[in-house]
């Protein structure tokens, strides 16, 4: 009997809304790992490989459809300066989707499928000083986009589901990035991480989302890493100016102080908000950092019985 073929994530997403997971550093702080390192969590791809599996499986365990990798603060530059060669870290960014990979094999639902995202975390990231909540880097787009193709070529060869360009503070790196999974016709979505109803570089959000309208490998557009009150008003902006199915995976509502290597603040995340988001144009939900399993879970059940609003046709 021939095992039926598995959508694709287009396809699962016009069927109905779907469940992110939540942070990987927290859920990997949680277990014990010391992330204090430039590389963040992307360490663990060579220290602890196993450590990340078990970090994704955390997450399908509680519900969630798509795992996003390892790789947000991952770039050829940040594995060179801790000895690594241009091959090995190549390597790494393959085996970032690998292991997201092997942990929805022991989850595989042919009713529920699970799907990989490979992370591409903004130029800022990698800096590890926080600047990814400030942007305007003081590099053109065209350097940005040298920056990122790399690095994008790296987790496109290993074949994720979905690329997840994410955490992006200004609409020059959203250009930069564009740019690249444009040419290369990759499935992508793009989330920036906003502050209010403008990116954190300031830029109207409705200007933001319109450079990804025309952009048909990105398959979704919406907002990260950001207090879970903004997300309401970015969901309508972001479904009315792209007619695209809309991401939306905010923080816990906690703030992180770049100085002070140290969050601050409450706990504000509320799963009784998602079927609002869902109404709104909100198709694929979840968490980022300082949202765990237990809040992933909350998430999947708010989902379950959630009617969608009709998908906008067309920008307005």
């Amino acid at each position: 009997m021939t095992t039926p073929a598995r959508p694709s994530l287009a396809q699962a997403l016009a069927a109905g809304p779907m469940v992110l997971d939540g942070g990987m550093s927290n859920q990997l702080e949680a277990a014990g790992h010391d992330l204090s390192d430039a590389l963040w969590s992307a360490r663990l791809l060579a220290d602890d490989p196993s450590a990340i599996v078990a970090a994704h499986a955390a997450y399908f365990a509680a519900g969630a459809q798509v795992a996003i990798s390892s790789s947000y603060q991952a770039s050829f530059d940040g594995f060179a300066r801790k000895g690594f060669s241009r091959d090995e870290a190549a390597r790494l960014f393959g085996l970032s989707v690998e292991l997201a990979r092997r942990a929805a094999e022991d989850f595989r639902d042919a009713q529920r499928p699970r799907y990989v995202a490979a992370s591409v975390g903004p130029y800022g990231a990698v800096l590890a000083d926080g600047s990814e909540y400030r942007g305007r880097y003081g590099l053109t787009v065209a350097q940005l986009e040298g920056f990122h193709r790399s690095r994008i070529e790296a987790l496109a060869a290993a074949a994720p589901d979905v690329l997840a360009l994410e955490t992006v503070p200004d609409t020059d790196e959203a250009e930069a990035m564009l740019r690249v999974v444009g040419s290369l016709g990759l499935p992508s979505w793009l989330s920036y991480t906003i502050c209010g109803s403008r990116t954190r570089a300031g830029q109207p959000l409705a200007e933001a989302f319109e450079l990804a309208a025309s952009v048909d490998s990105i398959l979704a557009i919406g907002v990260n890493c950001c207090a879970p009150q903004d997300v309401a008003p970015a969901v309508e902006i972001a479904a009315a100016v792209t007619g695209k199915p809309v991401v939306v995976y905010p923080n816990s509502g906690e703030s992180w102080d770049a100085a002070a290597h140290t969050w601050q603040g409450s706990n504000t995340f509320d799963a009784g908000l998602v079927e609002s988001w869902v109404r709104a144009g909100a198709r694929l939900i979840g968490g980022c950092c300082r949202v765990g399993p237990v809040g992933i879970s909350a998430v999947a059940q708010a989902l379950k019985g959630c009617i969608p609003a009709a998908q906008p046709t067309g920008k307005v």
